[in-house]
């Protein structure tokens, strides 16, 4: 194992006992092995928010040799909270209470300004503020831990949002190896939503982003501060890494400056289900989704649930960034193709992205209630249908309704039937939205998916959180990918991308981009015949190939027997092994111990025991 060189590791992010997005899955989830390399020496600092930390962390007393610049920081409105973070490896943490020191916020844009030229004029936002004034405390605080520790210390701070505290141990010349690490551009971002491909080539040798004078354009984009914050905080690193290849080479462009290494992300693999249970919770799941649909679409007309596809993309509402326009007209395509050759199967596609509801629709509240009628009503005559199937059988009688069905349980069922039935078409969606012209559902129109008796792909569109208890599903979002059969995740931004990467742990196929870092991963894998994984090529592509290209793995995947789609499963689950932190977290270790020699090269002092 590579034994880490400094005697305690800093881990700086504002995501530290604060969920907001995937790096709080990066940190919790390879924290675990932070602790093998650095024991108790693994400290995270983040921002403390009374609210939020209720079950996640426990407070301790301040350590003796903390105590007296605790009171000191006191004094200048930076509160400290010492204990250990609830997650796997219960690693050690310092959250910081900023609220008495807000005051400084000014202060602080003025000596950014100054000494890195940061401009942060139009800033003034909470957005902005809040992560720079507690980042900056953060400075302050591991100078405190300098002065007090008597061994090599590196710091790592992921973001922009960490940006100021990395700065202010530059410009003190604090002896700390310094770490920064960009899971995705904030320029890279807001180009791609805007519809910019960052790497295409419009001249013969360079990519779109190398003709774009990115500080300049950072003003149209209203993002100037975040950017510049961004860029600085990895000039001035010892090290700078990025979560991928893709994001390394926007930050090349972006940035100006190449990782010294990369950091892929990774899963705990122990917290996901062997492939055994997998399976097993696979077909429970499903089958829960097999009765939500059925509620949802057979009040309107029928087809065999039992030869039916679930198809699944999840993520954030970045409708050109998540590929989701990519993943509708692929969808209509396929749905042509299907219909044309008059395919036998059908494909329920969700669309599971979040975005402002009023709430369930009233149809299909009706549905469910009125399907549990019909269910409950089975259910109360089970134990009498299953006795006149096993005399019926036992007598060798020709089995049929009438001797198997009490005749009164006939009757109630046709009322109940009755009532179930609707005129129309099913909904495109689950809840009403807060504002129309959305543009999810508008392109579904547009593309003739909506939900006709003849359409082999139908549509679901699932704008809420799946919590388990959201009154319709019922389900986590890691039990309704697993109740799934194909992830597709055609993303045109992703500087890594968790889900196929979730997907495949949890035993479910996937698609993925090779503008997603976690795309480019796979691709270096060797390519099997099952992969498991399937990698859609959107580099220098348009549109229309991409499309064209999803259109036809997703009717290919509509053709595999259930022994392809086994072969699938067993090898995504394998590639889902490849990325476990077991594997990937030495690299965060050869990024500590590049920056611990970068800066204490040739210096001999206490520091360097």
């Amino acid at each position: 194992m590579t034994k880490a060189k400094a005697g305690t590791f800093l881990e700086v992010s504002w995501e530290i006992c604060n969920k907001v997005g995937g790096i709080w899955t990066v940190i919790t989830s390879k924290a675990g092995q932070m602790k093998k390399y650095y024991k108790d020496r693994y400290i995270c600092i983040g921002p403390y928010f009374a609210e939020k930390v209720i079950g996640s962390f426990e407070e301790n007393p301040a350590p003796k040799e903390c105590r007296e610049f605790c009171k000191e920081l006191e004094k200048q409105g930076i509160i400290l909270h010492f204990g250990k973070w609830l997650i796997k490896g219960e690693p050690r943490a310092i959250l910081i209470d900023f609220a008495n020191f807000r005051f400084k916020t000014d202060d602080i844009k003025k000596e950014l300004w100054e000494s890195f030229k940061i401009d942060s004029l139009r800033s003034n936002y909470v957005e902005y503020n809040e992560p720079i004034v507690w980042s900056y405390a953060v400075g302050i605080v591991i100078q405190k831990l300098y002065d007090t520790f008597d061994h090599k210390i590196v710091a790592q701070f992921h973001e922009w949002l960490a940006g100021p505290g990395l700065l202010y141990i530059k410009k003190n010349n604090i002896d700390v190896a310094t770490v920064f690490t960009t899971h995705a551009t904030v320029m890279g971002r807001a180009l791609a939503s805007a519809g910019i491909d960052l790497f295409s080539k419009p001249e013969k040798d360079k990519y779109k982003v190398q003709l774009i004078d990115i500080d300049k354009e950072s003003y149209n984009y209203n993002t100037e501060a975040k950017h510049l914050l961004e860029k600085k905080a990895a000039e001035n690193s010892d090290i700078f890494t990025t979560v991928s290849e893709v994001t390394g080479l926007e930050a090349r462009y972006i940035l100006r400056r190449e990782p010294d290494i990369i950091l892929p992300n990774g899963l705990d693999n122990n917290k996901f289900p062997t492939f055994e249970e997998a399976s097993i919770e696979h077909r429970t799941h499903r089958n829960h989704i097999r009765e939500f649909v059925m509620y949802y679409f057979f009040p309107y007309y029928q087809f065999d649930i039992k030869n039916t596809l679930f198809f699944f993309l999840a993520g954030r509402y970045e409708f050109k960034n998540k590929g989701i326009d990519i993943f509708i007209k692929s969808l209509a395509e396929l749905n042509n193709k299907m219909k044309k050759e008059k395919s036998k199967k059908t494909v329920v596609a969700f669309i599971w992205v979040p975005t402002a509801i009023r709430g369930i629709k009233l149809d299909i509240l009706e549905n469910r209630t009125l399907f549990k009628d019909l269910k409950d009503g089975l259910q109360e005559e089970s134990d009498e249908i299953d006795r006149n199937i096993l005399y019926t059988m036992a007598s060798k009688k020709k089995l049929n309704k009438e001797n198997i069905f009490p005749k009164n349980f006939m009757d109630e069922t046709k009322k109940r039937l009755m009532k179930f039935k609707k005129k129309g078409k099913p909904p495109l969606m689950t809840h009403d939205l807060q504002q129309y012209g959305d543009m999810v559902t508008d392109l579904l129109i547009e593309t003739g998916l909506d939900n006709k008796k003849d359409d082999k792909v139908k549509i679901i569109f699932y704008p809420i959180y799946l919590t388990g208890a959201d009154g319709l599903l019922d389900l986590t979002y890691y039990e309704s990918m697993q109740g799934g059969h194909l992830g597709v995740f055609p993303s045109f931004y992703e500087p890594w991308g968790y889900t196929p990467l979730e997907a495949a742990a949890l035993g479910v196929s996937s698609v993925t981009t090779d503008l997603a870092g976690f795309g480019k991963f796979i691709l270096s894998k060797k390519k099997k015949k099952y992969p498991g994984i399937f990698v859609l090529e959107r580099m220098n592509k348009e549109d229309k190939e991409i499309i064209g290209n999803l259109t036809d793995f997703m009717y290919k995947f509509t053709q595999f027997t259930r022994h392809d789609r086994v072969k699938n499963k067993i090898e995504a689950k394998k590639l889902a092994e490849k990325a476990d932190w077991k594997k990937l977290s030495v690299n965060y270790i050869k990024a500590h111990n590049k920056a611990v020699q970068k800066r204490y090269k040739n210096k001999e002092n206490s520091k360097n025991k």
